[in-house]
């Protein structure tokens, strides 16, 4: 449920339109992050499930993606 959470707030946000100042401000819930950092912390202590270890491959993904949407967006910001 938490995964489905992430990806509906990175569609919602990309459904927006946001400007490439948004795109640049863009964070994450606290929500989101907290479960990226509970699923970091148990991968390196007790281990992680395999839907667990999709999950956070999944939220990896998605801030490759938001990481290359920022830089893209300060290109526009600065052209």
């Amino acid at each position: 449920m938490t995964e489905f959470l992430a990806y509906e707030e990175f569609i919602n946000f990309i459904a927006a339109g946001p400007s490439s100042q948004l795109v640049v401000a863009f964070q994450p819930s606290e929500m989101a992050r907290q479960r990226v950092a509970s699923l970091v912390a148990r991968e390196k202590t007790t281990g992680l499930t395999a839907e667990e270890t999709s999950e956070l491959d999944h939220y990896l993904q998605l801030e490759h993606l938001m990481r290359l949407a920022k830089a893209r967006a300060r290109q526009h910001l600065t052209s």
